[in-house]
């Protein structure tokens, strides 16, 4: 039985029993139409959809205040809800930009534009697998980024805007994030749920979910193909339903533990598969903690699964693609989208 047809049974049917989950998507998955904030949420709107993530600050056409009030007002006679976001808040990862001034003043210039539209939760993340692998152990930038958020926590609690923290491109495991919010304090900080990133840490998303579930505030929802590979397992980034993932399971875990968060579809596809090689001792440098428990879930996992064998553009990286291929990458991602919207709101019912 194939995934869609899955959807027309009763164990379908049974996911879909509970609390009403908002549907939404991240600005980040149409990055390619280099579209603001008032089109993005006028695209949200003419999919019927409930919220939008816009998880970056140049997704404005400008962060004045009036700009702001308009970008509130419209999503508000268009029926969505939004999501605040900024980018890398530890001074010590590769992916930081001083752009916006030191970590304080770019978390509170973040928190700032997510209250002014109104916005609950604002998306941030640390860094990426790059910071397992550098000079300073993963365990100083959680450090860094703790100094950050504790220099901003009265001014941060003022806003009603939660920092929700992704578990970003292999930078965190579930349990190492877990351990920062509760460090931080979950009354300011909170969880940005990737369902996709787990991947890069060797982690069943569902486990992910288990452990930073009461802890979510919004959420980066991605289906991924995962299979064995000669040098440990090799993974995917796809459309919804486009993987041998078992959502229901996931879905009523979410449910259950937070169903006050929005799902926001961040589909990404368009890029080549990335092997694990987690046969390779050198691999084990980068996760010299990880319980066996959670590997072994991991393992079974990719046991289950397959290769993603259907059509997708790929994307280089050595070179800019002909403008031809560039203008289908920026269609794929909005046809993935459009799909997995349909997709997961028959998931939802």
């Amino acid at each position: 039985m194939d995934r869609r047809t899955f959807l027309q049974t009763p164990l379908a049917a049974a996911a879909a029993a509970g609390p009403k989950i908002r549907l939404g998507f991240d600005s980040y998955t149409l990055r390619g139409f280099g579209w603001k904030a008032m089109r993005l949420i006028d695209y949200a709107a003419s999919r019927k959809l409930d919220t939008l993530q816009i998880s970056s600050l140049g997704d404005y056409e400008s962060l004045d205040p009036a700009h702001l009030q308009k970008v509130k007002d419209h999503a508000e006679r268009q029926g969505i809800t939004l999501d605040g976001g900024i980018g890398c808040i530890c001074p010590t990862a590769v992916q930081w930009n001083a752009r916006y001034g030191p970590p304080a003043e770019y978390i509170l210039t973040g928190l700032r534009v997510a209250k002014a539209v109104g916005a609950k939760a604002m998306r941030c993340f640390i860094g990426g697998a790059t910071e397992r692998r550098g000079p300073l152990p993963i365990e100083a930038h959680i450090e860094k980024t703790l100094e950050a958020l504790r220099a901003v926590r009265s001014r941060a609690l003022d806003t009603g805007v939660k920092i929700a923290i992704e578990n970003h491109n292999g930078d965190l495991t579930a349990r190492e994030m877990k351990a920062l919010i509760e460090a931080a304090g979950p009354d300011l900080a909170g969880s940005c749920l990737d369902t996709g990133n787990p991947m890069w840490l060797l982690e069943d998303p569902l486990l992910t979910l288990e452990i930073l579930g009461p802890y979510v505030a919004t959420t980066h929802v991605r289906d991924s193909a995962l299979c064995e590979h000669p040098r440990g397992a090799m993974f995917q980034w796809v459309a919804m339903g486009d993987s041998s993932m078992d959502w229901p399971p996931i879905l009523a875990l979410f449910r259950k533990v937070c169903p006050q968060a929005a799902m926001q579809l961040e589909i990404i596809t368009g890029r080549p598969p990335q092997v694990l090689p987690y046969l390779e001792p050198d691999f084990w440098k980068a996760f010299p903690k990880l319980p066996a428990a959670d590997f072994a879930r991991f393992v079974a996992l990719a046991k289950r699964g397959r290769p993603y064998l259907g059509p997708m553009m790929i994307g280089g990286t050595a070179s800019p693609p002909p403008p031809e291929y560039e203008a289908a990458l920026r269609e794929q991602q909005r046809v993935d989208l459009e799909r997995s919207i349909e997709y997961t709101r028959k998931l939802l019912g």
